[in-house]
């Protein structure tokens, strides 16, 4: 024996013998995940015939039903081994994507809520190509949070609130928050001339007000400014950043942004700063990589391009 075999770790005769068809097993991880033979049919890009033959054969290796066809749920059984499998199947995933980006330093994948991505990023990426012709740059505008041990993605562009518990990040990333832009409530040069003016913070409640998902954003902002709100604030709810912006700029009320997303706005004259009511900080935009990956040149680089960008674009 090698000196190195008795170090190996692996599977013993036993459990190699217990092991289910990888193909079954695959169909019924999307079967439980996705609720249903159709779903996980779809997901899989797979005929929901197959997925079904699939199910039934592993119903028969393992000797008991493992999913109900009526309601589209798991049997107890089913949920149990269900719990397993998608841990197992997940380390696959994990493994298999860290065997196949290892080398892939000429690509970079970064995902960005949508605000920062749509309205001021997207202007910008030919600035870091230039820099970098050797990087492939994706970028994908999203809500979510990239599963980095996964890798969906390489880097991870967020906005974290003051006073709100950070989003849940994976134990082996790290992050940076790398700008604090000022929050300022804007309008269209058409809305303000036909409205009677706002000299003070509170005069805003009596206008039509654009908020993303809620009105929480504008209700931190008045208390910033010691303005009592009531147990309602109207107006449209948009949803995200990049929407009330679009919104205010074709003249519909008054959005809540900051200085980074309405830097090219204010520039161009399409949207004016209300008032001069002191400055308002509500949170920061903050930069996420794997740890081991943070000093690799392709996520400093990047991450360095961002920085020096904002605070440009922020004047």
């Amino acid at each position: 024996m090698a000196a190195g075999d008795s170090a190996r770790q692996g599977l013993t005769p036993a459990q190699r013998r217990a092991l289910p068809p990888f193909a079954a097993t695959r169909a019924f991880e999307a079967i439980g995940t996705c609720g249903g033979i159709r779903r996980a049919a779809a997901a899989l890009s797979l005929d929901h015939a197959a997925v079904s033959r699939h199910l039934r054969s592993l119903e028969q290796w393992a000797g008991v039903p493992l999913a109900n066809r009526a309601s589209g749920g798991l049997t107890r059984e089913g949920a149990r081994f269900h719990s397993r499998v998608c841990a197992a199947l997940a380390e696959l995933a994990s493994a298999s994507a860290e065997l196949t980006h290892r080398n892939d330093d000429g690509r970079l994948r970064v995902w960005s809520v949508p605000g920062i991505a749509s309205q001021w990023l997207s202007g910008r990426l030919g600035g870091f190509s230039a820099l970098h012709p050797e990087v492939e740059l994706e970028v994908q505008p999203t809500d979510n949070i990239p599963r980095f041990a996964s890798h969906e993605a390489d880097a991870h562009i967020s906005y974290a609130i003051d006073g709100e518990a950070p989003a849940a990040q994976d134990e082996d990333t790290r992050s940076v928050e790398i700008l604090r832009p000022r929050i300022i409530a804007v309008a269209a040069p058409e809305f303000l001339r036909q409205s009677a003016g706002f000299d003070t913070p509170s005069a805003l409640l009596d206008a039509p007000l654009l908020h993303e998902s809620d009105t929480s954003q504008w209700r931190r902002w008045f208390r910033a400014h010691d303005v009592e709100v009531g147990d309602t604030l109207g107006g449209a709810k948009l949803w995200h950043a990049h929407m009330t912006v679009a919104a205010a700029r074709r003249g519909q009320g008054i959005a809540l942004t900051n200085t980074l997303l309405a830097a090219d706005d204010l520039d161009q004259g399409a949207l004016i700063e209300i008032g001069d009511f002191g400055p308002v900080f509500l949170g920061g935009y903050v930069f996420t990589a794997r740890r081991e990956r943070w000093q690799e040149p392709v996520i400093q680089g990047f991450r360095r391009w961002l920085e020096k960008m904002m605070v440009e674009a922020r004047g």
